[in-house]
């Protein structure tokens, strides 16, 4: 018996991720996600800020989703849509898509709770039921599907390593995962199900993420970064200067840590940015965090504003953690470095990167430029204060060896980032072409139950 499994983005690109498996007559997606480097080339040209008033018209003319044409003749037979975790790679074009598809969205509750933001902000309703999923925890979706999720380590709260059971076996999706052994917020991975998985001899297909497959190392655990960030903001001369710390928004664990460091320098930290606002938000409404309760959040307008000219008048007070991290034009860091707030950096101010640029050329240059004019103005800046949410190549390795699957497909990148992955496989005794799969955005494969 063959499953038939189509790669219907994110293997010609990193992000806009989406796969369809399909069983028989039934079918189920993975992931719906943004190409973020067209979002933000569209802003830019635009004066967009977010996706607000976007439509699935305009996304799909950017090619910023998914093109799901290739799947349209499975529409009618797809039962779930199940999403791994709340980055916008995988869960931004669920807003514009779902409704194309009469079935629920199924996501660990956090997922879901981001979810719901994003729809209430973007003042969109899809017809799908959203069905909370907590990791460790199964739930069927048809005659011959079964969906578990396995608690799974990655940058952000409750991702979720997807296996899909059918009577002939299991295909299990890794996009994105990390194994952290030390997880400053939540549970690390669950080896023994892992193993389970892998004893049981019925792991058909391993769908992994490839991003960082070329790295000959194991991901660092967020413990790591949480002592990068200790030394580096308690280590170094700030006294009389401001100090600002640009991360991701939706890493909850490292915003945590910056928070606790921020109590040690005596600071009042403040978080500015909708996108802060959004994913704190979302933890804070399932009782994760209580970041409220120890920092100021501030997103809209006009507070902003009124908050960085009070910070300017004693900066040593404060501690700013803002959007901005890729130097996005509309973010907050960038606004005031380009004096469009109330606000002027001056020589031994501090801007801590607690993140890497995403490596798509947009970005890249966006970065570069932001540095740029930080240095200009002698602002310190400390970069790469960061571990990643990816795993690489020796955590590749070491779930291959744990669930041993009968194929691997490379996924999450361009075929420079899928080729160090298949290589890695081809080392383990799988075969290009026949047990390990290099795919492209459109393409259908089958594999052999």
């Amino acid at each position: 018996m063959t499953i038939e499994i189509c790669a219907v983005g994110g293997f010609s690109e990193i992000g806009k991720n989406m796969i369809a498996i399909k069983y028989k007559d039934e079918a189920i997606i993975c992931d719906m996600g943004f190409y973020l480097p067209k979002i933000i080339t569209y802003q830019e040209e635009e004066g967009e800020v977010g996706s607000y008033g976007m439509t699935r018209e305009i996304l799909a003319k950017i090619d910023a989703i998914p093109d799901d044409s290739v799947i349209k003749e499975w529409k009618p037979f797809v039962k779930a849509i199940i999403i791994g975790h709340c980055h916008l790679d995988h869960l931004g074009g669920v807003p514009y898509m779902a409704g194309d598809y009469n079935c629920p969205v199924i996501a660990t509750p956090y997922t879901l709770e981001v979810l719901k933001t994003i729809l209430a902000d973007e003042r969109i309703k899809i017809r799908n039921p959203l069905k909370p999923l907590s990791t460790g925890s199964s739930i069927k979706v048809s005659e011959n599907i079964t969906i578990e999720f396995i608690t799974m380590t990655h940058s952000t709260l409750q991702t979720a390593m997807t296996a899909i059971h059918t009577p002939e076996g299991t295909i299990v999706y890794a996009n994105d995962y990390k194994f952290d052994n030390h997880p400053v917020i939540g549970k690390k991975p669950d080896y023994e199900r892992l193993k389970e998985l892998g004893n049981s001899g019925k792991v058909i297909a391993l769908i992994m993420d490839s991003l960082y497959s070329d790295a000959r190392m194991k991901t660092p655990s967020e413990k790591v970064a949480r002592e990068m960030l200790g030394d580096v903001m308690l280590g170094v001369d700030n006294k009389g200067k401001l100090m600002v710390v640009t991360t991701f928004a939706s890493h909850i664990a490292r915003l945590k840590s910056v928070i606790d460091f921020g109590k040690k320098l005596k600071r009042k930290v403040v978080f500015m940015g909708r996108s802060m606002h959004k994913y704190i938000s979302a933890a804070e409404n399932l009782n994760l965090v209580s970041f409220s309760k120890e920092a100021e959040i501030v997103w809209i307008g006009e507070h902003v504003k009124r908050k960085l000219k009070e910070i300017s008048l004693n900066k040593e007070k404060y501690l700013v953690i803002c959007t901005g991290n890729q130097g996005e034009p509309k973010s907050i860091l960038m606004k005031m470095v380009m004096k469009d707030l109330p606000f002027e950096f001056q020589q031994g101010d501090t801007v801590i990167f607690s993140c890497r640029a995403i490596p798509a050329p947009i970005n890249m240059a966006n970065r570069a430029m932001l540095e740029d004019k930080l240095s200009r103005k002698g602002v310190r800046i400390f970069k790469d204060i960061h571990v990643s949410g990816h795993a690489a190549r020796e955590d590749h390795r070491d779930l291959i060896n744990m669930l041993k699957p009968k194929y691997v497909i490379p996924a999450h990148g361009d075929v420079s980032k899928l080729t160090p992955l298949a290589d890695l496989a081809s080392e383990m005794g799988y075969v290009l072409g026949k047990t390990v799969l290099i795919v492209r955005d459109g393409q259908i494969v089958e594999v052999e139950a």
